[in-house]
C-alpha cells in the first residue's frame, strides 16, 4: 500500500468524522429523550475516532483536514423522527468511508478501520431498524460525499 493512498483515505475518514460530529450535534438537538443517550454515545464515539484520525494523519507526516464551519444536511431535521433518519445516514456515510480505509491500509490501521466500519454499521442498523447486505459498500452508491 502506498503511504500517499493511506494518508488520503485517513483524511477522507477524518472529513467524514468531522461531518458526523456536526451531524450528531443536530441529532442531539432534535432527538427524543428515549434515544438521547444513544445519540450522545454515538457523538462521543465519533469525536474519539476523529481525534485518533488527527493523530494518525500527523503520524504519517500529513496535515489533518480541518472541519468545515458547517455542513449541508441531506434533508430538513425538524423533529425526532428526522433526527433518527439523519443518524442512520451519518452512520452509512461513515461506514462507506471506513470501507475505503480498509482497502487503503494494512495491519493495525486496517483492523482499526474495520472495527470503525463495523461500529458504524451496527449503529446504522439500530437507528434504521434494519440492515443492509454489505455495510460500507452499498451505501457508497447513494452517498457521493461524507458531508452531513
Amino acid at each position: 500500500m502506498s503511504e500517499k493512498r493511506e494518508v488520503q483515505a485517513l483524511q477522507e475518514a477524518l472529513a467524514a468524522e468531522h461531518a458526523a460530529v456536526y451531524g450528531y450535534g443536530v441529532v442531539g438537538g432534535r432527538i427524543g429523550e428515549a434515544r438521547r443517550a444513544e445519540a450522545m454515545a454515538a457523538y462521543d464515539s465519533h469525536r474519539a475516532r476523529r481525534d485518533a484520525l488527527v493523530r494518525a494523519v500527523r503520524g504519517l507526516g500529513g496535515t489533518p483536514v480541518a472541519a468545515a464551519a458547517g455542513y449541508a444536511l441531506p434533508f430538513p431535521v425538524p423533529d425526532s423522527a428526522a433526527a433518527v433518519r439523519l443518524a442512520a445516514v451519518l452512520e452509512d456515510r461513515v461506514a462507506g468511508v471506513y470501507a475505503d480505509v480498509v482497502r487503503a491500509t494494512e495491519g493495525g490501521r486496517r483492523g482499526t478501520a474495520a472495527e470503525a466500519l463495523r461500529e458504524a454499521a451496527v449503529r446504522a442498523v439500530r437507528w434504521r431498524g434494519e440492515s443492509v447486505a454489505f455495510p460500507g459498500l452499498a451505501e457508497r452508491a447513494g452517498a457521493a460525499s461524507p458531508t452531513a
